[in-house]
């Protein structure tokens, strides 16, 4: 290998990007991570991470870090989810790792930065990347321009794009996607001092509407409301009166909400589903670059972290020699496809604000009151517990039959 010439480029360098590149430079690879961004620096994000992903943090040594900081995240201990007649009240963890955390990614992404850089992994940050360098139908590296305004080549065996769900590296070659899923909600939020959450991640499902509260850094309080994608256009000239009056359809919350302040000004951005294929002759993706779905189930972070883990250790595989690439790879694809594709699925139909059908609702009555059958309803929606284990037959079965008299 040449000496100037990288083992991994990872381009973006946000939840998905540093993760990768700094497992891979612990391995003892040559890393190279850029970003258009500069850190610490925000974007659009409800930055919930539930307690699988918490997990990951503290794998990777990193959760300390996270929440000993003046002004840090408090942790969550308790999801409400409320249907207005039926109320479930559970704990999303395990006895490992029990709670969630919702940091600001001002906060999160520059932790994950210098993770990266203090693992051994180059960092290139205000670097925007303008072609990805192909040679003989295979990915050999970037071009871009650094800070200074500079044309830069930089050369790898493997080139991934982390660079969100807008990829220019899945744009660039051509990524096959699949279980496509269209716009289906579009959701707005802000942040609110004096609105204190005492450790509860709060869901509020109304007839066309959703909305959520989960506390961050700085005592602020991070709250969501949203609609159908077909009403995106006709609310999007009045988003605070739209927004206050999804929220007002959940009236003791509403009361919570306007004692508060609102903070900041309101974000948001409506967003497809798909899959799409991670890898190719010397490219890979990972993050929302290769796997995007709705946020109202807030599964990106978590996702993220863990398919971090998986391309990271599929390219090591190939780069060690020990499998060959295609092979390594698609084993990647293969183990996030089936952790993901359930949670897509389950994530698609809520994002629809339909009603729940029936035997949704039966099911929500004979949990309610089960604190052990709440805790599993609290662990699907943090996805500690896949919607493929909790809606099986027999386990709807085994909490059907649990319903107190």
């Amino acid at each position: 290998m040449a000496s100037d010439e990288y083992d991994v480029i990872v381009v973006g360098a946000r939840c998905a990007g540093s993760p990768t590149a700094m497992l891979l430079a612990r391995s003892g690879y040559r890393v190279l991570v850029v970003d258009r961004a500069t850190f610490p620096s925000d974007t659009v994000s409800t930055h919930l991470i539930h307690p699988l992903g918490v997990a990951a943090l503290a794998r990777w040594g990193l959760l300390d870090r996270l929440t000993a900081a003046a002004g840090a995240s408090p942790p969550i201990d308790t999801y409400v989810v409320d249907f207005g007649p039926i109320v479930i009240t559970g704990a999303p963890g395990t006895d490992e790792s029990p709670v969630a955390y919702a940091p600001r990614r001002t906060v999160l992404d520059e932790l994950l930065v210098r993770a990266a850089a203090e693992s051994g992994a180059e960092v290139r940050e205000a670097f925007s990347v303008a072609e990805v360098v192909v040679e003989n139908g295979r990915v050999i590296g970037i071009r871009g321009h650094d800070r200074g305004g500079q044309t830069v080549t930089e050369r790898a065996q493997v080139v991934v794009g982390a660079d969100g769900w807008n990829s220019h590296v899945a744009q660039a070659v051509q990524a096959v996607r699949y279980h496509e899923k269209p716009k289906l909600l579009a959701g707005y939020y802000s942040y609110w001092s004096g609105l204190p959450m005492d450790g509860r991640f709060e869901t509020y499902v109304r007839p066309g509407r959703g909305m959520a509260a989960w506390p961050t850094n700085d005592g602020l309080t991070l709250v969501v409301a949203g609609w159908p994608y077909a009403e995106f256009e006709s609310n999007r000239s009045d988003i605070e009166g739209n927004f206050l009056k999804a929220i007002s359809l959940a009236p003791a919350f509403a009361d919570r909400l306007d004692a508060g302040t609102r903070e900041e000004r309101f974000v948001g951005m409506p967003v497809p589903g798909f899959f799409r294929k991670p890898y190719g002759p010397g490219w890979a993706l990972v993050g929302d670059a290769g796997y995007n779905k709705d946020f109202i189930t807030a599964q990106g972070i978590q996702d993220a972290f863990r398919d971090a883990e998986l391309c990271a250790a599929a390219l090591d595989r190939s780069l060690s020699g020990s499998r060959p690439f295609d092979q390594a790879m698609a084993d990647y694809q293969n183990a996030r496809d089936q952790h993901s594709l359930p949670m897509y699925e389950f994530t698609s139909e809520l994002a629809t604000l339909e009603p729940p059908p029936p035997e949704l609702v039966q099911l929500l009555s004979a949990i309610q009151g089960n604190q052990s059958a709440m805790d599993e309803f609290a662990r699907l929606n943090a996805g500690v517990l896949s919607p493929a284990e909790f809606f099986a037959p027999d386990n709807v079965q085994r909490l059907v039959g649990a319903m107190p008299e």
